[in-house]
Order: structure tokens, then C-alpha cells, then sequence
């Protein structure tokens, strides 16, 4: 079918639930992804945060061959060689003792939540359910991820959510003190904020979540499914923070687009688990943690990380120095940026489709830069070439940011 009639088709046979242009991609290579024209796209979007090898990755497609001449799916009743090297591997390298296999980053977030709810069941009584979370928060769009959704159009259509929780705001460290108490199961945090704006948690912030939390028993759950593995310059975004969780969420890069999703946590949180207490069929199987092993050893190599840190810098930097119409603030690290503008963010993303650039929104007025890791200077200098032409269409004349 040609393109035109593949987009009607969506129209017809799709759950309305994405504003997605009228653009039919066919594939891709690295950097760049391309539709049924031929039109060739500079990608700083990776999947939402996913891609992190970028397009095509050759490493990747040579493991998915490999594995799925051998076996693809056999489910959690059995043991697979590929799930213990991963969770092996995830371990080695973070501060967990144990990991929990998922699909996606809502799923690691309602596992985190239920295995919260049960260690404070055991550990203090029936009486100790409540949740923490912020401002600007996103967890996932399922019901137990939606609850600790800040977000009131995400939230309000689907009410009544789990109860229990109170929203705090981002980076308020009295009015965290405060809403954590004895009744407080477990805090829950973005150190960076992806969906809500690009907002990065201050040291100050997440040290005093962290000793907060020890002061009543309740457990610090960390979501790194966009701002871990590698985007912000270190493998975990709280590496920069000298501040340790006792659960942590991850999922999109972690096989490069399969679908992956995981829950690091400490032993004494594990040790509140027994069989039957949560599960999932597909979750962990031989073809996706074979990829995810392959990429997470990729994403582990210090070469990778100092590139990302050298790239991302160069990005801020320049960024900071461009004549941007309508910016308010430019913010976030590594590989993760947010521009606030003064405008609609919706149409500074479609002036840039037009103009070859794929680049998302993180709000009404925040436009995100999330690029694979594999980036250079040279695709840098293209994207923020069309970016700024972009925004020039699309804003109103304002003053620039200086």
C-alpha cells in the first residue's frame, strides 16, 4: 500500500489515542530514520529515550538473529541463560542485590510499588500504605503508575486512582520532610523529570529524601527509566547524586527499542517476595535480555559514558550560545535537555519535522532533545542548525535568551 493509504488506514483500525503527522517511516540507519519518500529525518527523539545505539545498530540486529534462531520465549516457569547474565550484570553494577524482569516502565513502576507495599506490610503493619511523589512527576499511564502521575489530564479522566498518595513539589525539601511520615510506605522520584519538563532534582533535594525516608522506614524508589543507563553521563543518574535508592526503575534504552523493562532493588526488599507475590509472562525472556545484555555491557564501557558526557556538554553549550527566540530556560544534563519556551512546544516540533529535525515536546512549553548516545559535534551542529530556523518559524518575535 502507498504511504497515504497505510495513514488512512491508522485513521480506521487505531485506538485514537496518539497525534501522530501524517510521516510513514520505513527504517533506519544510526542517526537518521526515513520515510516511504525516501526524506531522510535526523532522530533527537531515539524512540522517546530509547534508541540509545541509535537506528540499525549492527550489534543489535546480529544478536536478535542469533537468538532467535534458538529460542525466543519459553516464559518465567523456567530458567534462561540470557535473564541471569543480565540480572548478573545489572547488579554487578549498581547497588542492587536483586532485579525483577518487566516489559515496559509503567510495569517497573507498579512492580516497585507493589513490592513497596508488601515489605511495609511485613516490616510494619497493615497501617503503613501511603506514597510520596511530585510536581511535574510522570511513572507510566497504568493505574498504579498513573497515581503517582502528578499530571491532572492524565490523571483525572480515569479517577478514582490507587489512594494514598500526596504530591509534594519537585525539589521542596521542607514539604518532603513533611509529607513523609510514619504512615509513608516508600517515596518515589524522578532525579531528573523527562515527561514533566526536564527538571533536575537538586543534590540538596534527594539527600534529604534519602534520610527522610531512613527516619520513618520508608523505602526510596528511584525511576531512571529515561534518565538512566547512560543519557545523563553516568550509567545511573543518581551516581551523580551520592545518593542511593532501595528500588530503582529502568526500561527504555535497555534493548535499544525491544521492549524491557526492569526493578533493581536491595535484598531486604526482596526478601519480603515470595513466588506468586507478582509475575509476567513475556518479561525477561531469552531474545529480549540477550539484546538488553548486549547493549547494557555497550552502555557500561567508560570510553561510551565520557562520550556522552563530552557530547552533552558540547550540546549546552551550544544551546546556550544560540540567539534562540522565545527561551525562558535551557536545562538538564547529559543527553537529556529541555528547552521552556514562550509558545507552544507542539509547534516548534512540527516547524522541525518539516525541516528534517524529529524532536518531542516535555509539556505545553518544553522542548526535549533526546537524541541516541551515539551522537557527534557534527549532528549536533545539523540539529540545532534546523532548530533554530524552526523556532524562528514557528514562535512569535520575542526577545532571544541570553
Amino acid at each position: 500500500m502507498e504511504a497515504e493509504a497505510l495513514i488512512a488506514l491508522a485513521e480506521r483500525v487505531l485506538a485514537p489515542t496518539y497525534r501522530r503527522p501524517p510521516v510513514l517511516f520505513t527504517h533506519g540507519e544510526g542517526m537518521y530514520v526515513y520515510d516511504a519518500n525516501g526524506r531522510r529525518y535526523l532522530d533527537f527523539v531515539a524512540g522517546i529515550a530509547v534508541c540509545a545505539l541509535g537506528h540499525a545498530d549492527p550489534g543489535v540486529a546480529q544478536v536478535v538473529a542469533e537468538q532467535a534462531r534458538r529460542l525466543v520465549h519459553l516464559s518465567n516457569l523456567y530458567h534462561t541463560e540470557p535473564h541471569l547474565h543480565l540480572a548478573e550484570a545489572l547488579v554487578a553494577h549498581s547497588f542492587a542485590d536483586r532485579v525483577f524482569f518487566c516489559n515496559s516502565g509503567a510495569e517497573a513502576a507498579e512492580a516497585a510499588l507493589k513490592f513497596a507495599r508488601k515489605f511495609a506490610r511485613l516490616r510494619f503493619g497493615p497501617h503503613k500504605t501511603g506514597f510520596v511523589a511530585f510536581t511535574h512527576s510522570f511513572h507510566g499511564r497504568t493505574m498504579g503508575a498513573l497515581s503517582v502521575t502528578e499530571k491532572p489530564a492524565y490523571r483525572e479522566p480515569f479517577a478514582p486512582l490507587v489512594p494514598g498518595v500526596t504530591f509534594v513539589p519537585f525539589n521542596d525539601v521542607e514539604a518532603a520532610r513533611a509529607a513523609i511520615t510514619e504512615e509513608t510506605c516508600a517515596v518515589i522520584v524522578e532525579p531528573i523529570q523527562g515527561e514533566g519538563g526536564v527538571n533536575v532534582a537538586t543534590p540538596a533535594f534527594l539527600r534529604a529524601l534519602r534520610a527522610r525516608c531512613d527516619e520513618v522506614g520508608a523505602l526510596l524508589i528511584f525511576d531512571e527509566v529515561q534518565c538512566g543507563l547512560g543519557r545523563t553521563g553516568t550509567l545511573w543518574a543518581y551516581e551523580a547524586y551520592g545518593v542511593e535508592p532501595d528500588l530503582l526503575t529502568v526500561a527504555k534504552p535497555l534493548a535499544n527499542g525491544l521492549p524491557i523493562g526492569a526493578v533493581l532493588m536491595r535484598e531486604a526488599v526482596a526478601a519480603a517476595l515470595q513466588p506468586g507475590d507478582h509475575g509476567s509472562t513475556f518479561a525477561g525472556g531469552p531474545l529480549v535480555t540477550a539484546v538488553a545484555l548486549h547493549v547494557f555491557r555497550r552502555l557500561c564501557d567508560p570510553t561510551f559514558l565520557a562520550h556522552v558526557r563530552e557530547v552533552g556538554e558540547y550540546l549546552m553549550a551550544r544551546l546556550q550560545a544560540l540567539a534562540l527566540p522565545g527561551v525562558k530556560e535551557i536545562r538538564g544534563r547529559g543527553l537529556l535537555v529541555g528547552i521552556e519556551i514562550e509558545g507552544d512546544a507542539r509547534a516548534v516540533v512540527a516547524a522541525a519535522l518539516e525541516r528534517g529535525l524529529l524532536i518531542t515536546t516535555a509539556g505545553d512549553t518544553v522542548v526535549r532533545l533526546v537524541p541516541p548516545l551515539i551522537v557527534e559535534r557534527a549532528h549536533i551542529d545539523e540539529a540545532l542548525g534546523i532548530l533554530e530556523d524552526a523556532m524562528r518559524a514557528a514562535l512569535p518575535a520575542r526577545s532571544s535568551h541570553a
